[in-house]
């Protein structure tokens, strides 16, 4: 977590109705050490329960009705309602609407839902009453990013829940609905703060490297170290490294007037990395806009600076196709 003083992630909550969830996700935000806070909570119902709480604890709101509405334009309407916001982030919290491809593109990797089953299982509606009905040991909840395919994405997070003997669908609803109240602040927090965590970005990068033809990874002077199998070096991954208090990728560049026209164009996000002179550059990861496939382009770059000519040959051959 963040210190107080950090600039917290500005999160939108999408709901239509009681916003229960959202609830949790506002009052968790009040902590000090919360990473996030909740600026904007939207609707596709004027009459939501929720937009009446969330005007009560002075959080800005809009609601537009979906009624007479195309899909596509409605969507629209709420995408532009959330980035007016500033809102960095997009938490569905009972939002009863499928979105459009596009709407999902937008918010990738920054948009997150919490469903009331042990995905992949159940997806969909009536949770419960499957679970039940399967003869499960246990419901819950998941959290997960939102893809463009209903209830998929990558899952940030699970609580199991106990089916009991006598439970029906109510009775599990209602003690699957305090796991998610638990559940969803917790994954939310970890999820924008994990663009500042040094063991993340460095994971982002691994896999990235590792991608590359016979690269392998050791610790050098202290940090991850990409480079040939039995050959150079051709990305470290610098986390505070002599106490600098940053996050980094060290690659290889052309010389001190790249070097200098980098830095020269963004001081903020590249600079001389340390003992490493003018044939590397030092890009910082821990901004919270990290371009992964432009990082992606700087780790293909320095391998091709030190991988041998036949390994060059072979990848030049599969880009041609």
């Amino acid at each position: 977590m963040p210190d107080s003083g950090a600039a917290k992630a500005r999160v939108a909550a999408l709901i239509s109705g009681s916003g229960t969830n959202m609830a949790a996700l506002l009052y968790a935000s009040r902590q000090p050490d919360c990473p996030y806070e909740i600026v904007l909570v939207a609707s596709n119902d004027p009459s939501a329960g929720g937009l009446r709480l969330a005007k009560a604890e002075g959080v800005p709101t809009f609601a537009l009705s979906h009624k007479g509405m195309e899909r596509a334009a409605h969507d629209k309407a709420m995408d532009a309602a959330i980035r007016a916001s500033g809102a960095e982030y997009v938490a569905l919290a009972g939002y009863m609407r499928i979105l459009t491809p596009d709407f999902v593109a937008g918010w990738a990797d920054r948009m997150v839902n919490i469903h009331p089953s042990l995905l992949p299982k159940y997806r969909g509606l009536h949770t419960h009453e499957r679970a039940i009905e399967a003869g499960d040991s246990h419901g819950g909840c998941t959290v997960h990013l939102v893809t463009a395919d209903l209830d998929d994405g990558p899952i940030l997070g699970q609580s199991p829940v106990a089916i009991l003997p006598d439970d029906t669908a109510a009775s599990l609803a209602a003690r699957v609905l305090i796991a998610e109240h638990q559940l969803y602040s917790r994954c939310l927090a970890a999820l924008v703060s994990r663009e500042c965590d040094p063991a993340w970005l460095t994971q982002q990068v691994r896999e990235q490297a590792m991608a590359l033809p016979e690269a392998d990874e050791v610790v050098s002077h202290g940090m991850p170290c990409f480079g040939i199998v039995g050959g150079k070096k051709f990305a470290y991954v610098s986390s505070d490294h002599h106490g600098d208090g940053k996050v980094a990728l060290l690659v290889k560049i052309s010389g001190a007037d790249e070097q200098a026209m980098l830095i020269e164009r963004d001081a903020a996000r590249y600079y001389r990395p340390a003992y490493f002179g003018d044939g590397w550059i030092a890009i910082r990861l821990d901004l919270g806009d990290t371009d992964w496939s432009a990082i992606g382009d700087w780790l293909t770059r320095s391998w091709r600076a030190v991988a041998p000519k036949k390994l060059t040959a072979l990848m030049d051959a599969a880009d041609a196709f």
